[in-house]
């Protein structure tokens, strides 16, 4: 089994180094990953620029890395059609993200694109993220990513999916199980800090505060919030299917 490793806090993170040790142990491993943080870029891809790759030796020998000076989209992107092109992967693990992804913040997370970018092209893909900033340690969310890869690669389940993971930041005592869920909703309040630079021009900050809002009950926020392992399935098919025969009825006609 060849297991693609990337993330968006870059290749000297922890949780990435964290990610690759363990999965090693089951695994070929090769890591792709940007050369400096990314979070939040969503799936931006690099157009305008070249992009630039180093190998490393940060992982040991036994695994191939490269530090990339693009968006975690470009890792996997030039993963498949170049770096990887006689060697293509089984899966993509993206992560482990330093903080949270959960509900409606997955549309900014390069994390997670970095893992729909893999089902784009064809791959059953891990996304996996702490679920709160204050981190203890990476290693039981590594172990635990270790112990889902054969369920995802089962042969009923092996389709381009994303499985977006939260695991809950205590100690694993604590850890009640875990759930399988839909996205909750995130949503802020004070988005953006106004400031004056010494020479009168005005400036934003963009921050936030997290709203606390309802939340169903089988939602990622409520399972983290309540110490479960959350796993949500993610598609990139966007498309409200639901909606597609009403609209058939609207008789919309160029004129």
């Amino acid at each position: 089994m060849h297991i693609l490793i990337t993330n968006d806090d870059g290749i000297y993170a922890e949780g990435i180094y964290a990610l690759a040790m363990e999965l090693k142990k089951m695994a070929r491993v090769t890591v792709a990953a940007p050369n400096r943080e990314k979070s939040a870029t969503g799936h931006a891809i690099t157009m305008h620029s070249p992009i630039t790759v180093k190998n490393i030796s940060r992982f040991g020998k036994d695994v191939k890395a490269f530090s990339i000076n693009g968006t975690p989209a470009d890792c996997i992107k030039l993963s498949m059609d170049v770096l990887l092109k006689e060697d293509l992967p089984h899966l993509v693990v993206s992560g482990i993200n330093n903080g949270p992804n959960l509900g409606t913040d997955v549309i900014y997370s390069g994390t997670v694109s970095g893992a729909i970018e893999a089902a784009i092209m064809g791959l059953p893909a891990i996304a996996v993220s702490m679920a709160h900033h204050q981190i203890l340690q990476f290693d039981d969310a590594a172990t635990f990513i270790r112990d889902m890869v054969p369920r995802v690669l089962t042969p009923k389940q092996q389709s381009p999916i994303i499985y977006n993971v939260n695991y809950p930041v205590c100690d694993k005592t604590f850890i009640k199980g875990v759930k399988v869920t839909r996205l909750g909703i995130r949503r802020y309040v004070n988005n953006f800090v106004h400031r004056t630079d010494p020479r009168g021009n005005s400036y934003y900050w963009m921050a936030g505060e997290l709203m606390d809002l309802p939340q169903q009950s089988d939602s990622d926020m409520t399972a983290v919030k309540n110490h479960y392992v959350s796993i949500t399935p993610l598609h990139y098919d966007m498309t409200d299917i639901s909606l597609i025969p009403d609209m058939e009825k609207w008789d919309l006609k160029i004129k």
